[in-house]
């Protein structure tokens, strides 16, 4: 911790958004509603298309096979894996809404922000991570009320497909050009500059945590008892934790992708969209008497998912050295001894 002023930070705004959660509220001094849903995600979005090399970007975007592990995993694997899991929890005392929130956040798409800043800060494959979020982002809009429906069932759902599109493209596709266009034509200019991007990254991520924990910190119309609430973080921070080592030692050692791409696929495809969940659910489930219940279990794994994160960041990118030194190594053969 001593030599990790990150974690520090994260610690120091939890406890922040514990003591003044008003204020990075909605509506509060901090506006999140604008400065993070608008300004901070268009900074992400910059800043990978002021540091990512067009080269990068573009053979990001033609591998097909690991667009399709992530986005398989996104919106197939990890549902079935929870709604395995759920089918079991059914038989403990949880509450049954409570166990459809689970169902309902893994249906959820990755976010535009956190997995990105993430894999960049431990040297993954940065610009995966912005096609598959961004990608994602824009499938979830459709497929997320519809495995739900398929899931739990409901009728009359009519997400604002139109306005959330338009965001997406003002907040990301937007900045990402005008990112690239700049380095294309200002690359020296850039190079003297010596923009602190990686402290810019840390900087929106410790805005985002404190803003997400903020809004979980001020919700009042959840009334659940203290064993339920702790089972429920206990049971999120193990998914991500287990979901997280599937990810990254199966894409790693079982489908040798290489390891920039392997912390690229873990970061994607565990974290979940909580900009678009909590709206689909209220839109969903408008009336129903347990609604809070819903929401809990997508309130929980989000700003977990960002601090868990977070907090692995040395270790990761101490792995990814460790994995780039073993790739450098020649193969041993008889005859060298």
């Amino acid at each position: 911790m001593k030599n990790n002023h990150f974690c520090c930070g994260i610690l120091i705004v939890i406890l922040f958004a514990k003591l003044f959660p008003s204020i990075g509220n909605a509506g509060g001094i901090l506006k999140p509603e604008i400065t993070v849903k608008y300004i901070a995600v268009s900074v992400i979005f910059l800043n990978s298309g002021l540091t990512l090399p067009t080269e990068e970007l573009k053979t990001a975007i033609f591998q097909w096979q690991l667009h399709l592990l992530v986005q398989g995993f996104t919106f197939v694997v990890f549902p079935l894996i929870v709604y395995g899991l759920v089918s079991v929890l059914q038989y403990t005392f949880l509450h049954p809404a409570l166990l459809e929130g689970m169902t309902i956040l893994s249906t959820m798409p990755p976010p535009v922000s956190s997995a990105i800043i993430l894999t960049k800060s431990v040297g993954g494959n940065e610009a995966a991570a912005v096609f598959n979020s961004a990608f994602g982002s824009m499938l979830g809009i459709f497929v997320t009320p519809s495995l739900i429906l398929l899931l739990l069932g409901s009728s009359n759902v009519q997400v604002p497909t139109q306005k959330i599109f338009q965001q997406l493209f003002t907040t990301v596709v937007l900045p990402l050009i005008i990112g690239q266009i700049i380095r294309n034509s200002q690359y020296r200019w850039l190079q003297r500059q010596r923009i602190p991007f990686r402290t810019i990254g840390h900087v929106l991520i410790l805005f985002i945590i404190y803003t997400t924990f903020c809004a979980t910190f001020s919700r009042t119309d959840i009334q659940m008892d203290t064993l339920s609430l702790l089972s429920t973080i206990v049971l999120m921070l193990s998914l991500q934790v287990g979901i997280m080592a599937l990810l990254l030692l199966s894409s790693r050692f079982l489908l040798s992708y290489t390891a920039e791409d392997a912390v690229a696929i873990m970061f994607v495809g565990t974290h979940k969209n909580l900009t678009l969940g909590i709206p689909v659910i209220e839109i969903i489930f408008e009336g129903d008497p347990n609604i809070s219940f819903l929401s809990v279990p997508l309130l929980v794994y989000n700003p977990m998912q960002i601090v868990l994160g977070g907090m692995s960041i040395s270790l990761f990118r101490q792995w990814l050295i460790d994995q780039k030194t073993k790739r450098r190594k020649p193969p041993f053969h008889w005859y060298h001894v």
